[in-house]
């Protein structure tokens, strides 16, 4: 997809399409855009005639008042701005790369491609995955904007996970230089080679590996192009987080590996707090996995965040998760808890002042529901909308709605209000958890099997984000009782792919237990980065991770 972009670089602005600065061949059916540079951000235009106005880093301006009137009619330009921006643009689009290029010299410890490395490519990724096509390279090795070029020999596309590790493992081992490519839409010459860099393009890893309506999440390879995941979950009913004006183009993986912002950040936030889970091959080709689809998983580093942003120098990310925006409620919704019988009859018969907002009917469960947005009256109607909705399709069989401040502080307490009443009731094992939503009860039940008439095994947490607050109490603590509890809460959790901590983190208590939530490897880099930062380990010792 083609737009126009208008860039600010020193004082003067300049015009350039999606491949040369002369190829007009703009989409007049496109949206608005804005396209985000290193200098400032230029809000775009689409089939009509607008005003063009350029925010930089410091101050606004209109373009109007710095060329003379600009308009866009299709590709049609006022002589006086046309002439003006071309004059300033022309033999300078590529200048920024020569001038670059003067300050870099190429490692003198890179290897240089040879036949036997083509060969062992070739075994891999088979003749169609290996790329010495001088055409096919002179695009890859240019940046959109014409403004930096390598001379890469070689252009690899691999298909999985595996062959990215195969790939890298030997790279590592020969020292040949890798740049990860996607959608190559960038803006500052990071997916590009600077020299002879091998070329690892992920457009061939582009499926869609899963999608949860019920949590709304999304499992996809690090090749989809952001366009196609936007229209996906459109037709889901979901609403994708991020969205840029290169959405045509860029690939989701390179998304993270830059931290796009795009057009949605203000309501949705940078990619630190969309992107759930990696998969990421490192240097030496090995796989870290940290691809568990939990929205809460606090065991240990989360290792993430070190690769959203890194722009491929530190792995390469071939599958992320996403997490999307809910439906019904989805703009307003700010809690969505849940609490079993048990943990009820507990607020109930050991605080004073709490009182069941509904009719005494038992229920097995019972929600709370919490909207936060600007308009009080549609925040009410849409609430009421939806608790309306949801009886008439049976999915609740009664409910009341706070009609003011206080008396939503009184259904908050019964919430708030259950680790209290078992602190009250005597001894309580407390377990922190994350699991699928749908699974989510399965352990309460199960544990109650297990300890029968021994103890009261209560539920509740965090539904919006399958947080489980598991709580087992007795009368006093007992050793027996724990060896029936542990380990296979533990194991429960990571056999259904949850992690045994959501919000509360290790500790003490756990760090022995993080292998039921995070791989060797995953750990292994972990310590490493410990090691590194703390070499003689007198930072809180003993926690988060094995002691071993």
């Amino acid at each position: 997809m083609e737009r126009l972009r208008l860039r600010a670089t020193g004082r003067f602005f300049r015009y350039c399409s999606n491949r040369s600065l002369f190829d007009r061949r703009l989409n007049t059916n496109s949206e608005n855009s804005i396209h985000n540079s290193t200098s400032g951000y230029a809000h775009g235009f689409g089939k009509d005639c607008r005003d063009f106005h350029f925010f930089s880093d410091n101050h606004k301006r209109n373009v109007q008042t710095c060329f003379g009137f600009l308009r866009y009619q299709g590709v049609t330009f006022r002589d006086s701005a046309e002439k003006c921006l071309l004059e300033k643009t022309r033999g300078f689009q590529y200048r920024g790369f020569g001038s670059l290029a003067a300050k870099v010299q190429r490692n003198p410890s890179f290897s240089t491609l040879n036949y036997d490395d083509i060969s062992y490519f070739k075994e891999i990724l088979g003749e169609k995955g290996v790329i010495e096509d001088e055409e096919w390279l002179a695009t890859a090795n240019t940046d959109w904007m014409h403004k930096y070029k390598g001379s890469s020999k070689l252009l690899l596309q691999p298909r999985s996970t595996e062959e990215v590790s195969q790939i890298l493992k030997y790279c590592n081992s020969r020292c040949l230089a890798v740049v990860p490519q996607g959608g190559n839409t960038g803006l500052v010459g990071g997916s590009v080679p600077v020299f002879d860099e091998v070329i690892v393009n992920m457009s061939l890893m582009n499926n869609i590996i899963s999608f949860d309506k019920v949590s709304g999440i999304l499992v996809c390879e690090g090749g989809c192009i952001l366009e196609n995941l936007i229209t996906f979950l459109d037709n889901q009913g979901f609403i994708m987080p991020l969205d840029l004006g290169a959405k045509g183009s860029c690939q989701i993986g390179g998304n993270v590996s830059t931290n796009a912002g795009g057009l949605r950040l203000v309501r949705y936030g940078s990619l630190h707090g969309n992107v759930l889970g990696l998969e990421v091959v490192l240097a030496d080709g090995n796989v870290i996995d940290m691809l568990g689809t939990l929205r809460k998983d606090n065991t240990g580093y989360d290792l993430k965040h070190l690769f959203i942003g890194s722009e491929g120098s530190l792995g390469i990310v071939t599958k992320k998760l996403l997490m999307e925006a809910k439906r019904k409620l989805g703009e307003i919704l700010s809690a969505f808890e849940f609490l079993d019988s048990k943990s009820l009859d507990l607020v109930l018969n050991h605080l004073d002042g709490v009182r069941n907002p509904l009719p005494p009917t038992v229920h097995k469960f019972y929600i709370l529901i919490e909207t936060t947005g600007s308009d009080e009256t549609y925040d009410r109607q849409k609430l009421e909308g939806f608790l309306l909705h949801a009886m008439e399709a049976g999915l609740i069989s009664d409910g009341a709605l706070a009609q003011d401040i206080n008396q939503a502080s009184s259904f908050w307490h019964i919430r708030e209000g259950i680790p209290e009443a078992l602190m009250k009731a005597g001894a309580v094992y407390k377990y922190d958890l994350s699991l699928p939503v749908e699974k989510m009860y399965d352990l309460v039940e199960e544990m109650r099997t297990r300890l029968s008439d021994s103890a009261n095994v209560v539920g509740y947490g965090h539904l919006g984000d399958g947080n489980l607050h598991l709580n087992i109490s007795t009368a006093q603590y007992d050793d027996g009782i724990l060896t029936q509890i542990e380990p296979f809460v533990y194991e429960w959790t990571s056999k259904h792919h949850g992690s045994i901590s959501a919000e509360h983190g290790l500790g003490l208590m756990k760090a022995n237990e993080i292998f039921y939530s995070k791989p060797t490897a995953t750990v292994s880099l972990m310590a490493s980065i410990k090691k590194m930062l703390d070499p003689k380990g007198i930072l809180n010792p003993y926690k988060v991770l094995p002691h071993s």
